[in-house]
């Protein structure tokens, strides 16, 4: 067979360092989707060769074992089992095993051998564990397994070279045929290799030590999370301001110079100018702020920290009814519900997984975000407090410890209404301290700006012409005194839905924005650009969005749409997900219900007591 023709799977445990090694072979060469019928993430790349070949590279989520727990670890099987539908079989299987915590992943790797399949084993990571003091000798193990073994760090400019040089020679398959072992044989089997061919320096002190002695520390690590968190939300104000400048003064050049030609009193223009520019710039603006966000959530999952995050806070969740496992999703959830949500699958135990399902959509996700801001930016002043911290992030910072609060008081409700009061051990594994390498961090960044850039031009492009449409048709009758909008379909509907909501004092154009946000919660924003582009005075439209707002609002109002944001279940995706999840209608129905019931309550309670206070 020629490198060429090659399809090779990488397939490994978790935090083995996979990932990194296919962005280190495939670069840009790669896409991302989903599996048919599943939630599962499907990645595929072409790794070009020195001679000219094409390789294609599978990237298959990651499994512990064979004998699925998970819809990840059930496609991982099928896909490697030649029993997926519509999915090639791997002709090459490549293993990739931590090499710091080889006894858990020779376990795996044992179950892909008895597949009978050519297949080679990399251990990555080699350089982290000879700082650790940990010794391989490959060779041995190399002939003890009856396949090639070959040295990788993922992170590192030549860290696949070992292995690409195994993929282009003519020796690279393993043995075609292996014994089926049963569970107790496997671990016999693993121990007797661990004996063979890993030896331990004993006297090594390593950094991951002294670092786990701080951020593991119940007192000390909690401070040091509580710390990084608040830098974030400092980072996502202080760092974005230039760009999201550069940002609002191009959108502004670009569409004055695109409607110029155009009559103003034509449909076009309006279309172009209320519409498409005031309503997608104000969300464009975001992205900045979105991306900070993302930039430190992917360094402290780099990093190895987010495992010991979730370690150290497993006895304070496992108060409210979710376990420390349950970290790593709702931290996920700060990016997206959805992925969060999916995360939940590492979660064994199906209690527990419901509760962090259903309590993942309150975590302060990226599409609260242009809200959130939009709010702050138009009621709190940009001033430092104590000359150092920026206020604007101090209050995003409590919206988001507010989400959390929220999330483990209802968890928190579940746990003590539930029958089932069984304790259930948390089991984690630690993986290695290391270095995020900048070009995972770049992958990451650009793939999160698809994502958005695809919304901005996909879903949310297509609501905004639609609000267009709504706001414009019918035009006002003869004689009319109001603004044309009053008198539009959506005019209607929102004054209709004002006086559901006067006692939270949503005005009427809220209300309109509240109705196509529920398709994503970030069209809120694009849809108040529009309304006001389309209601307010020739002065209010030539003036920011923000401005308008800070204008036009009380403060007990933004205090109170704040306060709706925290809870509302405003994205049908994140519903569809739980359903899908949880295969359940019901489930999907009480979220939906909780979810409003408390957004109703907390908006409510929060402007009628500023009201007071005020």
């Amino acid at each position: 067979m020629s490198a060429s023709s090659l399809r090779i799977a990488l397939v490994g445990n978790p935090n083995s360092g996979k990932t990194a090694l296919f962005n280190q072979l495939t670069g840009s060469n790669q896409k991302v989707a989903n599996y048919a019928g599943v939630t599962v993430e499907r990645k595929e790349g072409i790794y070009h060769a020195a001679n000219g070949s094409s390789i294609h590279i599978l990237d298959l989520p990651g499994a512990y074992s064979l004998e699925a727990t998970s819809p990840d670890e059930a496609v991982t099987r099928d896909v490697l089992r030649g029993q997926y539908r519509g999915e090639a079989e791997p002709d090459v299987l490549v293993c990739v095993a931590d090499a710091t915590n080889l006894r858990l992943h020779l376990r795996f790797v044992l179950e892909l051998i008895a597949l009978g399949r050519p297949m080679v084993l990399a251990l990555n990571m080699m350089d982290t564990a000879r700082k650790h003091g940990i010794r391989i000798d490959t060779q041995a193990l190399s002939k003890e397994l009856g396949i090639p073994v070959v040295e990788t760090v993922a992170i590192s400019k030549d860290g696949a070279k070992a292995l690409v040089d195994k993929l282009n020679s003519p020796d690279w398959a393993g043995r075609q045929v292996s014994e089926e072992l049963t569970l107790e044989e496997r671990h016999q089997r693993v121990r007797s290799l661990m004996a063979t061919v890993v030896s331990y320096d004993k006297t090594a002190t390593t950094l991951d030590d002294r670092l786990d002695a701080l951020f593991l520390h119940p007192v000390l690590g909690l401070g040091v999370l509580a710390v990084l968190m608040f830098f974030i939300f400092q980072a996502v104000f202080s760092w974005a301001e230039p760009a999201m400048d550069a940002i609002t003064d191009g959108i502004s050049v670009f569409g004055a110079w695109a409607t110029s030609p155009l009559p103003q009193d034509s449909a076009l223009f309006s279309l172009l100018n209320d519409g498409i520019f005031a309503g997608l710039g104000n969300v464009l603006v975001f992205l900045p702020q979105i991306l900070i966000l993302f930039f430190f959530i992917l360094v402290l999952e780099e990093s190895g920290y987010l495992p010991r995050a979730a370690y150290l806070l497993d006895r304070m969740m496992f108060r409210a009814g979710l376990t420390g496992r349950a970290f790593i999703p709702l931290l996920s959830s700060f990016a997206c519900a959805i992925p969060g949500i999916m995360a939940t699958r590492t979660i064994s135990d199906p209690r527990d997984r419901l509760t962090t399902i259903l309590v993942a959509p309150l975590m302060t996700c990226s599409a609260r975000l242009p809200v959130y801001t939009l709010l702050i930016a138009a009621f709190i002043p940009q001033q430092t407090v104590a000359g150092t911290f920026n206020l604007q992030g101090i209050v995003l910072f409590c919206l988001y410890f507010a989400g959390i609060l929220s999330a483990l008081l209802v968890a928190y409700v579940m746990k003590w209404l539930r029958r089932d009061k069984r304790e259930h051990a948390l089991l984690m594994e630690l993986p290695a301290y290391r270095l995020p390498h900048l070009r995972d961090l770049a992958f990451g960044l650009l793939q999160r700006a698809k994502i958005f850039l695809k919304r901005v031009g996909g879903i949310i492009f297509s609501l905004t012409v639609l609000l267009w449409v709504l706001c414009t048709f019918p035009g006002a009758p003869e004689g009319a005194t109001g603004p044309a909008i009053d008198y539009s379909f959506a005019g209607v509907i929102g004054h209709w839905l004002a006086y559901v909501f006067e006692p939270v004092g949503f005005n009427w154009q809220i209300c309109i924005a509240l109705v196509p946000g529920m398709a994503a919660r970030e069209v809120a924003v694009s849809a108040l650009g529009t309304v006001y582009a389309m209601s307010g005075s020739e002065d209010m439209i030539a003036n920011q969005l923000g401005q308008v707002i800070a204008q036009t609002w009380s403060l007990p109002t933004a205090l109170a749409l704040l306060a709706w944001y925290v809870f509302a279940p405003q994205c049908i995706s994140t519903l569809a997900v739980i359903r899908r999840e949880t295969n359940s209608w019901k489930v999907m129905g009480f979220a939906l219900f909780y979810l409003f019931a408390l957004a109703y309550l907390a908006a409510m309670a929060t402007y009628q007591l500023a009201e007071w206070l005020l």
